[in-house]
């Protein structure tokens, strides 16, 4: 299984992600870090991914080049100019395009609103994303 996960800024989201996905999913399973910069990028690296790899040159070329089996990312990826600017519309484009599973984790933020999200902790998202990874598995 390879499964890719896409952060920004201080990659604290993609951190946790990892971190939870090396504890409760097979060790062999490939996870590669995509940062948004080479700061979030290392720090996800040393939360259990297995390469990493930053910033939208890497993130669009690998998104083209690369056979994934899912990507986890959060849902400014999808918007282009958000997570403070960090992500491009080609990186956008890049994402939308591929034909993997998407995991899209509904980041809360004081100006957007995902109805019926607002009182579910990031965690439980996080859970239920590696509930569904586990299925693979069995």
């Amino acid at each position: 299984m390879k499964i890719a996960v896409m952060d920004g800024q201080g990659a604290g989201l993609g951190q946790t992600l990892i971190k939870k996905m090396r504890q409760n999913l097979p060790g062999d399973w490939i996870i590669i870090a995509l940062g948004t910069n080479t700061c979030g990028t290392s720090k996800m690296v040393r939360s259990g991914a297995t390469i990493g790899m930053s910033g939208e040159k890497a993130f669009c070329a690998f998104c083209r080049r690369e056979a994934i089996d899912c990507i986890i990312a959060p849902i400014g990826i999808l918007q282009p100019g958000s997570i403070h600017g960090e992500i491009t519309e080609s990186m956008t484009h890049a994402f939308t395009q591929l034909s993997c599973k998407k995991y899209i984790l509904p980041v809360h933020h004081p100006k957007l609103l995902i109805p019926c999200t607002a009182d579910i902790p990031i965690k439980q998202f996080i859970d239920d994303i590696i509930t569904d990874l586990k299925k693979v598995c069995s």
